[in-house]
């Protein structure tokens, strides 16, 4: 029992570690990327809304996220936060 726990924690620790959301991904985004390459670096984002040609997509969560705002298909303006 004791070594499922452990193989467990390590997966948890293994996938918290290889995160898409950290300061290396981040300062590859740059204005004027498409959502595809934004989504190419990052994964596919947690959260995404928009209206009238104008979107924001989010990857993360509360504690380390990674926003990106899109006219149309292209990024207009980013931001990051908690990144490691």
């Amino acid at each position: 029992m004791k070594l499922r726990s452990l193989a467990l924690l390590s997966f948890c620790v293994l996938l918290a570690a290889c995160s898409k959301v950290n300061q290396e991904n981040y300062s590859k985004i740059s204005a004027g990327m498409s959502k595809a390459q934004v989504e190419q670096l990052l994964g596919s984002p947690t959260e995404c809304s928009g209206a009238l040609g104008m979107s924001s997509c989010t990857w993360g969560d509360q504690k380390a996220f990674i926003s990106v705002q899109y006219a149309g298909d292209k990024v207009l303006i980013f931001s990051g936060q908690g990144l490691k």
